[in-house]
């Protein structure tokens, strides 16, 4: 995938992680500058660190998409050391445990007494499923306010939001986080019609399954074997694999691109192997 992005400036929240370092390298390889912004000041720095090496230019700034203060400092250190923002990838979010439940579905005998370790619906911290709301749906909402005001006044700029496969159809177990990526796809497509008299377009991505340090244990054993949940997600995608990292870069340039995807605008693009097309029969 060839897309020439010579001169522009990228700034990827979240981009410490896997999924975000390799869409971050994917941009420096085009030619773009970019700005890697983690919570973790080490992980950004790495990932920077590693662009430079390789001959293209990066900067890791240490950043919580949930503080505006934060976010503007930072936006000025972009300013400063690359230039004015062109491009926006929200990718910073994730899951909480305290917005999960640990059964997939509700049993009576679970209504009967609270047993110790198990969390059911009526167990859900309010303020966990706040905070997993917030990090994924407030964690893109604040970026854009603070970067992508100044795509608005120049008339011209792309924002890329990371959805997700529970924004299609809602995994058990993880209301919270599913509820967030629903709200994802739904602002994406909001936010587009609003900034389409500026020259803004934003577009979103919707990885399917793909191993991270989030759900590395969750999907596998320590010995490598899949466990019962990585086993329902494989059966039901068709191309019956995770997805690598790099999957995810095609997307992510094509949207980009001004010539071959410059009248797409709003779109929720599903990249899962199939899963979103299989009803399981």
């Amino acid at each position: 995938m060839k897309v020439d992005l010579t001169g522009k400036v990228a700034v990827v929240t979240g981009g410490g992680g896997i999924l975000c370092s390799v869409m971050a390298e994917a941009l420096a390889r085009s030619g773009a500058k970019v700005a890697i912004l983690d919570l973790r000041e080490e992980n950004a720095k790495k990932v920077a660190d590693k662009i430079n090496a390789d001959g293209g230019k990066a900067i890791g700034i240490s950043a919580n998409v949930l503080e505006l203060e934060s976010l503007k400092a930072a936006q000025a250190q972009v300013e400063a050391e690359l230039g004015s923002c062109d491009i926006l990838v929200n990718g910073a979010g994730g899951n909480n445990p305290k917005g999960t439940t640990s059964k997939e579905y509700l049993f009576p005998e679970d209504l009967a007494k609270q047993v110790e370790g198990v969390t059911t619906f009526f167990d859900l911290d309010p303020a966990g499923v706040g905070f997993v709301f917030n990090l994924n749906f407030l964690g893109t909402l604040l970026p854009t306010q603070v970067f992508a005001r100044g795509m608005a006044e120049r008339g011209t700029g792309a924002v890329i939001n990371i959805s997700s496969m529970n924004a299609f159809t809602p995994l058990t177990k993880i209301p919270a986080y599913s509820g967030a990526k629903a709200a994802i796809s739904n602002f994406t497509q909001w936010l587009a019609v609003h900034f389409s008299k500026v020259g803004v377009r934003v577009n979103a991505i919707a990885p399917g399954f793909f191993l991270t340090d989030q759900n590395r244990a969750l999907l596998t054993n320590p010995d490598g074997s899949l466990t019962p949940r990585g086993n329902t997600i494989l059966t039901h995608t068709p191309m019956g694999k995770f997805g690598k990292p790099e999957d995810l870069v095609g997307a992510l340039l094509f949207l980009l691109d001004e010539e071959a995807a410059g009248f797409i605008n709003g779109v929720v693009l599903p990249i899962d192997g199939g899963f979103s097309s299989f009803s399981g029969v």
